[in-house]
């Protein structure tokens, strides 16, 4: 009864996780001692997956607990880790198909961790149902095992039914189907149900109780046999044992409902129980007795039914109703599907603890990104403001306007910046940088276009084939799975247009002020001499006007320092929302990235937003108190066109200085930029590049089965031959066809027929017995026919047959017209130049063996053998000496002769164990001896 049903495993091919992960940990992840624990626990993953994975495992549960382990861990590193991006392929072959031997077995390669996830899974279920089925059922402990071993096999199938069309997103082979895994599911759970059985049984539970358990196992067994009629895929001993088990638990729970009945005194209601039990048992014994063993159970039923009988017969009388009257059993359930929930393991422990899910990382990202934007936009302000300070003061010609009261040197202000502008390399460095720009910008536009092209042309291979192959070229077009990759691509090409236009503002900008930047390249005496000279402004100086500017262009200076340290500080404010984001996905399960960031970056920039406003409404209500002094001051002075040139003169000194630091700087951010981005759009490439592998790989594959599958297909359809085709002579008669025989041509010429053989002589035991000393016949002599119990020899046809002659086939015995084969002509066998002699029937050689037995004593059964196979009829008679009393040996002549060619064969055996001599002798009178040796019972 004890026979289970076990899920075999799925086989995966070899993958190799190193490479691509450890790729994303580099990328990702600094250098230091956080990368190269990653890198380290990547080494482990991999091994990890090749012991539960990449070889045979025991049916044992330290093997389960590798496979769970490594479901534990798939589950932990799968947010962690791009998995879609890195393009890793999982291939798994179906459990259930043994494949041909052209086409091999079905097996199905995708780029997703949710199917390596469920196929893993699958392995989980089917190692626990073959753990299970090697449990001892004979003790407690064996029960027990196997009834949790098939609950978690029951609840892996059943998750698996509940996620796979989720993680797969496309159709999965057949065993991992969600109607094959749900008749799996099903199938574990009634066996653990029949293990309750079982165990209720040996601890001897009361019969109502063992009733309800059986009778729910039945209906269980029931539904999974209702499940599985039509799964064509699983192995076709599953369809009969489920059928049978659903019999024997639905005997079993009539078996103890019929003793329940006994209790209550209904005894013709335990008969007719019984009986049903008998039928139901006798129904599996008939059909299904090859797969289960229903002798001990059936044995158990016909025992109660004869005490049952015996006592409605003799004492109780009571009347045995219809089965259709009885009362229905109860039902009780004791086991239920193990729920999946991570982890499955109790000794699991993360391999990657300390990184982030991707989820946290994306949003971690994303605040990142809104942090550098608050950034950018306090520190843009402030420097906006500190350009516009510098454009008044250019615009005023302050402070130079203030130093320049003598009118024929160079103001200290323009002294310091032309010794800036030299100090920062001058018009050569900006050269240099406007010179690199457009080579950095073409670096980056063949990387974009050379990962563009690798997506365009895969996804062009793929339409060709999606094209020729159809609705057979089942896997996911390259143009939806490539739109994220294109929408990237794109935005690095809208990026690079944006900075070939920045680029262009710059360079027309720095062609603006080169003349004066050279200018302030000089040294100070040709700057003198390039300044235009005025009228000395002598009455100005130590004025109240001169004075009140000085000092508000001090309190500017001192907005602008204050400025640079609110920048500093800005800048080296942290934020690390790390602890917020994970403590959000683990409660919610999902992370509200905007309202997070933004109340944490209100909380930590609150204060140096109102500061860096207060700074910027300081600098606007002094601008314009400078501009009012300065329309004082400009009046007090006095005005002719040698001063006007030179004022503007410095104007423009003081703008291609404040032009110079802007523009450097501008060009040393975009050749940082382009930099930067070649980094990117080279981790853009590999993407490109692996996703593109991957899909080749994919597609490789998937030509190698559509291949197959044609290659199994059949050529033409079935069609019907025509009737004027078909044979429309007579059927042959039942039975085997004879053989194919070689056809010779007849010969021309007729040779001459041999004359006439004469008829086999008779023998009959009787002249046997009277002829004391036989005497050979003579060849010409007629003998009498034979009797009618011997088998008659094969005789030759009377007209010369157009084919060769042989015995009819088949040769083995039953068949019409059987006999033995002639034996063919062999001149080493009884003496030379013997001619071919007939077979005669066995009866005749078995006669005269047994005359020879009863004359001579027994007979030994070499002897019986060597005679038995000679083509000659034996006859037996003495010597002349044959009366010698022992220890003389006696002497015995046998003779055969031949019924047909009337050759004889006559032996002269000794029963005692002395040489002896065997005489053959021909028609032709030709006689030759051989000795040899014969035991005394010959």
């Amino acid at each position: 009864m004890a026979t289970f049903i076990s899920v075999p495993l799925k086989k995966s091919s070899e993958v190799d996780l190193v490479k691509p992960l450890s790729k994303f940990v580099t990328s990702a992840y600094p250098a230091g001692e956080e990368q190269s624990e990653y890198l380290r626990a990547v080494e482990e993953l991999n091994k990890l997956r090749k012991s539960a994975l990449g070889r045979p495992l025991d049916k044992h549960e330290s093997s389960l607990e590798i496979l769970l382990r490594y479901y534990d861990q798939l589950c932990s590193v799968e947010p962690k880790f791009p998995f879609p991006e890195l393009c890793l392929t999982f291939t798994w072959k179906d459990a259930f198909d043994k494949g041909s031997l052209f086409g091999g077995s079905v097996k199905l390669a995708l780029a997703s961790l949710g199917y390596e996830k469920t196929c893993v899974l699958f392995n989980v279920g089917a190692l626990a149902s073959q753990i299970a089925s090697e449990q001892n059922l004979d003790n407690d402990e064996g029960l027990k095992a196997a009834a949790k071993f098939y609950q978690l096999a029951s609840g892996a199938f059943a998750h698996i039914k509940d996620t796979v069309l989720s993680a797969l997103n496309r159709e999965p082979t057949m065993d991992i189907s969600p109607e094959t895994v749900g008749t799996l599911s099903q199938i574990m759970l009634s066996q653990a149900q029949e293990v309750f059985v079982l165990k209720a049984t040996a601890d001897k539970m009361k019969d109502a109780i063992i009733a309800k358990l059986a009778n729910q196992a039945a209906d269980f067994y029931g539904d999974a046999f209702k499940q599985c009629q039509y799964k064509e895929n699983l192995p076709k001993e599953v369809l009969p044992v489920l059928a049978a088990k659903h019999c024997m638990m639905q005997a079993t729970a009539e078996l103890h409902q019929s003793a329940l009945a006994n209790q209550k005194k209904r005894f013709g209601e335990e008969i007719a129980r019984l009986q049903h039990a008998t039928e139901l048992v006798k129904t599996v014994a008939s059909r299904y007795d090859e797969y289960v063993n229903v002798k001990d159970l059936s044995d158990k039923i016909s025992r109660a039914l004869t005490a049952a009988k015996k006592d409605n017969d003799f004492i109780y009388h009571d009347r045995v109703p219809e089965v259709k009257d009885l009362e229905h059993i109860g039902k009780a359930t004791l086991v239920k599907a193990t729920t999946i929930q991570v982890p499955l393991s109790q000794k699991f422990t993360d391999l990657f603890e300390k990184m982030v899910p991707m989820e946290v990382q994306q949003s971690l990202s994303v605040a990142s990104s809104r942090r550098a934007e608050m950034v950018n936009r306090l520190v843009g302000s402030l420097r906006e403001a500190t350009n516009l300070c510098n454009g008044v003061l250019a615009s005023l010609n302050l402070p130079a306007a203030l130093e320049d009261l003598s009118g024929d040197s160079v103001p200290q202000s323009i002294l310091e910046k032309s010794r800036a502008v030299v100090q920062q390399g001058g018009l050569h460095s900006i050269e240099q940088l406007i010179k690199e720009l457009p080579e950095l910008l073409q670096r980056n536009r063949e990387i974009l276009d050379e990962s563009l092209k690798m997506l365009d042309d895969e996804e062009t291979t793929d339409n060709e084939l999606r094209a020729k192959f159809s609705q057979r070229w089942n896997r996911t077009p390259s143009g939806d799975l490539y739109k994220p990759l294109r929408a990237e691509g794109g935005n690095f090409r809208s990026v690079l247009d944006k900075a070939v236009q920045a680029d262009q503002v710059v360079r027309d900008r720095y062609n603006s002020h080169c003349e004066m930047i050279a200018l302030l390249c000089k040294p100070e005496n040709e700057l003198c001499s390039a300044i235009p000279s005025a009228n000395p402004a002598k009455t100005l100086q130590g004025s109240e006007v001169v004075n009140v500017l000085k000092a508000q262009l001090a309190q500017l200076d001192e907005i602008k320092r204050d400025r640079e340290v609110l920048e500093g500080e800005i800048k080296s404010v942290t934020f690390d929302m790390t602890a917020k984001f994970l403590t959000a996905l683990a409660q919610d399960g999902a992370i509200n990235e905007e309202a997070l960031s933004t109340s944490e970056l209100d909380a930590r920039y609150g204060t140096h937003t109102q500061r860096v406003q207060q700074n910027l409404r300081a600098q606007e209500n002094l601008l314009a108190q400078v501009q009012t002094s300065h329309q004082e001051f400009a009046a007090l002075k006095q005005s002719n066109a040698e001063a006007n040139d030179r004022e503007e003169m410095l104007k423009k000194l003081a703008s291609a200085h404040d032009s110079y630091i802007e523009i450097s700087s501008n060009l040393k951010e975009g050749t940082k930029f382009y930099n930067d981005l070649t980094e990117i759009l080279l981790k853009f490439q590999n993407k490109c590049s692996d996703i593109v592998f991957a899909r080749k790989t994919e597609r490789d594959e998937l030509l190698k089965e559509l291949q197959q599958s044609i290659a199994r297909e059949p050529s033409a359809p079935s069609f019907s031959v025509p009737a004027y085709q078909s044979n429309t002579s007579e059927p042959a008669a039942a039975g085997p066809t004879p053989a194919p025989r070689t056809v010779f041509p007849l010969q021309p010429q007729a040779k001459a027929q041999p004359p006439a053989r004469p008829p086999p002589p008779s023998f009959t035991p009787q002249a046997a017995s009277s002829n004391t000393t036989p005497s050979p016949a003579p060849t010409s002599q007629a003998p009498p026919p034979l009797p009618a119990s011997s088998n008659p020899p094969p005789m030759a046809p009377p007209t010369a047959p157009s084919q060769a002659q042989g015995p009819p086939y088949p040769t083995y015995q039953g068949y019409p017209g059987y006999y033995q084969m002639p034996m063919a002509y062999n001149p080493y066998a009884y003496g030379y130049n013997m001619p071919f002699v007939h077979y005669q029937g066995a009866g005749q050689a078995d006669s005269d063996i047994a005359q020879m037995s009863n004359r001579y004593g027994k007979v030994s059964s070499e002897t019986v053998q060597h005679f038995s196979d000679m083509p000659l009829v034996l006859k037996a008679r003495e010597e002349p000496n044959a009366c010698q009393k022992q220890p003389q040996p006696r002497q015995q002549k046998l003779e055969r002769r031949s019924p047909r060619s009337g050759i004889s064969e006559v032996r002269t055996l000794q029963t005692a164990r002395t040489p002896c001599v065997l005489t053959q002798s021909s028609a032709s009178g030709r006689r030759e001896s051989v000795h040899s040796s014969v035991d005394r019972t010959l």
